[in-house]
């Protein structure tokens, strides 16, 4: 049976390929895996098979007798300890292996046990297990160091985590299946912690140096502390066995990778042992998850990201809608509802404790700037890339109702309205997150003692980007809307064909231009803006006349937004659902 499954294997992949390659007659995705293979080679196949790995700028190999190895193995345990921990205590969903609609079909009815469904899903996810490898491989090979140490390395450490995230939910299914409840289960394993945690609290005061407060003024001092308590204490006996699985990866010699190599695939037969003898019904819910699963593919290609969301509560209206008003009131109401729907409270949450992580981390490596300056700093830079990576991430305007146009157009609203209740809802979300990090940089860096600038000229600046950011928005969102309403089978290619490296060389194409055409679009701004300011300055302070040159380019932001708009309307009253949508 086992072989009958690796046939089954080999001829899906080799079909995939096949119907990939045939696609390559059509220019569209010709010219998509052309770019997309440019991109992987000079971004990570030139470090992948080691040209410029060595070159100036490089950083330097990671070696086992580097002094912070330590600090790096143990750093990386943990975090494996917390996945870990997580596996156990967010999930609440029974066992459920990933199948398609078409393999479920075939693969249940027939003679096949479940322990060799399990091992069809592990030969499976083999091949995402190596190409995650391949990519981190890729991205760490700038570090230097044995490509094929670093390769079996990734693969372990990726394997075990797929491993014991299987065997996880499979013991949590037979924990259901004894009466034990999620909530039970999760308060048990809070409960194991606690006392864990108190027992290495206990044991770290009699072994760990205690912790003075200078050390958070000086970030070698606080790597310093840091390797001591990974060294000593509870830690090392509590982060052993994660780092038996990392170890391989730090490898410089043969001799070193073999000794390191046999604990880690210890560890990966026994999680292999524990996933096989489970006998977990799991039919049921494997059958449910690619119902699920299918319907949610076909919401994310039709642009609707939160149609699948049954088990969601229902949510307040942004605002109360009246019955009469602007057409494009009701369609700014109705994308803020769905743009809701995938920017929860939960993703705000997550990302609010990211943020704040990653700047008390920069904050310790550079002290003297002081944490509010790396908050100042990273808002502003947030600021800038929101203007790349805002309107691909909200696509609640014509790129998420492009298949439903024929619907659109039975509306009796004039085309530039049409367009404009499009755009309004994702211009005014990232309007108020812009809005929020222009304040947030605003304050922290005109507090700052360390910058050349004084707090009013800071304040003059962040008025001036304030003013500017709604009309910039709206063009930026401009942008991709006329490149999917011009080019509707390129756009349609990019998000509902099956993905590979032309659909990500699309995708290219598409980003490339449109930020040619932003370019473009911020030249008559900024040659205001600069005569503006150049011509203020000499008779006013830089303070008092940025807010006024930035009122000017705004302007003229607006003029072009609304040429952009009627441009936007006439190109979407010519739109033909019928003809573009035919292949």
């Amino acid at each position: 049976m086992l072989s009958a499954l690796l046939y089954l294997q080999y001829h899906s992949f080799v079909n995939r390929a096949v119907r990939r390659v045939r696609r390559l007659k059509q220019p569209k995705y010709l010219f998509g895996a052309i770019v997309g293979g440019l991109y992987f080679y000079f971004y990570f196949g030139r470090f992948l098979f080691g040209f410029g790995s060595h070159r100036a700028g490089g950083m330097p190999a990671v070696r086992a007798t580097d002094g912070n190895q330590v600090l790096i193995e143990s750093a990386a345990a943990l975090v494996l300890l917390v996945i870990v921990l997580l596996a156990w205590l967010l999930p609440r969903e029974r066992a459920a292996l990933v199948f398609s609609e078409a393999e479920v079909a075939f693969l249940f009815p027939a003679p096949i046990s479940r322990r060799g469904l399990v091992h069809f899903r592990l030969i499976r996810s083999q091949l995402a297990v190596l190409l995650t490898s391949l990519i981190l491989l890729a991205l760490t090979r700038r570090w230097g160091g044995n490509l094929w140490f670093h390769a079996l390395g990734w693969w372990a450490v990726i394997s075990t985590l797929s491993l014991h995230g299987l065997g996880s939910s499979f013991a949590r299914t037979m924990l259901l299946d004894r009466g034990i409840t999620n909530r039970t289960r999760r308060l048990v394993i809070l409960g194991v912690v606690a006392v864990a945690a108190a027992t290495v609290f206990m044991w770290a005061r009699r072994t760990v140096p205690a912790f003075s407060a200078t050390s958070m003024e000086d970030g070698t001092a606080l790597k310093r502390y840091a390797e001591q308590v990974l060294a000593s204490g509870p830690l090392p006996c509590l982060l052993f066995p994660f780092r038996l699985v990392i170890r391989p990866f730090f490898a410089t010699t043969l001799s070193a990778f073999l000794a390191a190599f046999g604990p880690t695939l210890a560890i990966l037969l026994a999680l292999y042992w524990w996933v096989i003898r489970s006998d977990v019904a799991f039919e049921e819910a494997s059958v449910d998850a690619s119902q699920k699963l299918a319907a949610r593919l076909a919401a994310v290609r039709a642009g609707n990201w939160g149609a699948t969301d049954k088990g969601m509560k229902p949510k307040r209206p942004p605002f109360r809608l009246h019955p009469t008003g602007p057409p494009a009131v009701a369609l700014l109401w109705k994308h803020i509802i769905s743009a809701s729907k995938v920017f929860t409270g939960r993703l705000w949450l997550i990302l609010a404790i990211g943020i704040t992580c990653l700047c008390v981390c920069i904050g310790q490596m550079n002290p003297t700037g002081g944490l509010a300056t790396v908050i100042g700093m990273l808002s502003g830079m947030a600021l800038s890339w929101s203007l790349l990576v805002g309107p691909q991430i909200l696509r609640q305007d014509f790129r998420q109702d492009l298949l439903l146009a024929d619907v659109l157009k039975t509306y009796p609203i004039p085309p530039w309205q049409m367009a404009l209740g499009e755009l309004l809802g994702p211009v005014v979300i990232l309007t108020a997150v812009d809005w929020l990090l222009v304040l947030v940089a605003g304050i922290l860096l005109g507090q700052t003692r360390g910058l050349e600038m004084s707090g009013a000229l800071v304040a003059s600046i962040a008025l001036g980007v304030a003013v500017v950011i709604p009309m910039l928005n709206l063009i930026v969102f401009q942008i991709p809307n006329a490149a999917a309403l011009l080019f509707p089978a390129w756009f349609l290619a990019t998000r509902s064909g099956p993905g590979g490296i032309e659909a990500m060389g699309q995708r290219l194409i598409f980003f490339i231009g449109q930020f040619l055409v932003l370019v473009l679009a911020l030249v008559p701004a900024a040659v205001v803006f600069t005569g503006l300011f150049f011509l203020g300055k000499l008779f006013v302070s830089p303070a008092f006349i940025i807010p006024r040159a930035a009122l000017g380019t705004a302007v003229v932001l607006g003029v072009e937004a609304s040429f952009g708009m009627v441009l936007l309307g006439r190109l979407f009253s010519r739109f033909d659902v019928a003809s573009e949508m035919t292949p």
